[in-house]
């Protein structure tokens, strides 16, 4: 049975944090009537988002938010920033190029390397170029507003099956970790070291080389420990800090780096198409995977 509430319920509910009520704290930014965000959430509700979510350290209240994993984005100005996403991957492919230990390998452990640590070095190479980027969010058209278009149901049913756009969530994990890496200052050196001990990342794969793959990490990871010591007189914190960065950079969803800067991108290849090519890595075995698809 429901009870008008009197003047002090009220007040009390009024003071209660959303998270200790249980609700979502995007609900309570948007409490207005459903036809009012109808017909006012073209004007506002960008605004706010940018906000709450674009600062260079986001927001903390949206941590655990569950509707960042529902909520998706896409480049404010995707024809120039893709562009520079385009010429990171190609910056990192000639790193890849330059290393001769890397082509030392067989082909089949250079593309199960390439395919599993391209995401972390691709980011640590945005990271390297400053590449910072505006976001929009794609408005949730809801089922009253598709009711009032008076939308058939096979409309409302692509509408509900549309999957464009990343998730806010994930995209916003990838910036905070760039302002991370921006904050450490890191200098080129690191930054090869770096991306030597995230290529030559052998967890979870099957290789033939397994061993020769791990003293090469090992190698990686001894060098930029020697290098810090000198340059910050025997300190290792910043080793350390670094090397969690690297730990954080591998939960980094490939699915939304590639939905974020790389599917507005003209063409039907996938991405691991464009990368292998990049990288010149066409094997007989691969191009015969790829013939049968």
């Amino acid at each position: 049975m429901l009870f008008p509430a009197t003047g002090n319920s009220a007040s009390m509910a009024a003071k209660i944090p959303a998270e200790k009520s249980g609700k979502c704290q995007c609900e309570t930014h948007h409490s207005k009537s459903i036809l009012y965000q109808i017909l006012n959430k073209e004007h506002g509700s960008e605004t706010k988002w940018r906000q709450q979510y674009c600062s260079p350290h986001c927001s903390t209240r949206s941590k655990g938010c569950p509707c960042l994993d529902r909520r998706r984005v896409v480049l404010r100005t995707p024809e120039a920033t893709c562009r520079r996403a385009s010429e990171v991957l190609l910056k990192t492919s000639t790193f890849i190029r330059n290393l001769p230990s890397f082509y030392h390998m067989p082909w089949e452990d250079q593309f199960v390397l390439i395919q599993r640590n391209w995401a972390p070095l691709f980011v640590l190479g945005m990271a390297q170029e400053g590449v910072d980027f505006d976001l929009r969010e794609i408005p949730d058209t809801s089922l009253l507003k598709k009711i009032l278009l008076n939308q058939s149901s096979t409309a409302m049913n692509e509408l509900g099956s549309s999957s464009a756009g990343a998730s806010l969530a994930e995209v916003q994990k990838m910036k905070n970790l760039l302002w991370k890496f921006w904050e450490l200052d890191i200098s080129a050196k690191e930054y090869a070291y770096l991306k030597g001990i995230i290529l030559f990342n052998s967890e979870c794969c099957v290789l033939r080389w397994l061993p020769y793959v791990q003293s090469l990490q090992q190698e990686a990871q001894k060098a930029l420990m020697e290098f810090i010591s000198t340059m910050f007189h025997g300190s290792l914190g910043r080793f350390s800090s670094i090397l969690q960065l690297i730990m954080s950079l591998r939960d980094i969803d490939a699915g939304a780096i590639e939905e974020l800067f790389f599917r507005p991108i003209p063409g039907e290849a996938t991405l691991n198409v464009l990368l292998t090519e990049t990288l010149y890595i066409k094997p007989d075995w691969l191009g015969k995977q790829m013939t049968s698809e």
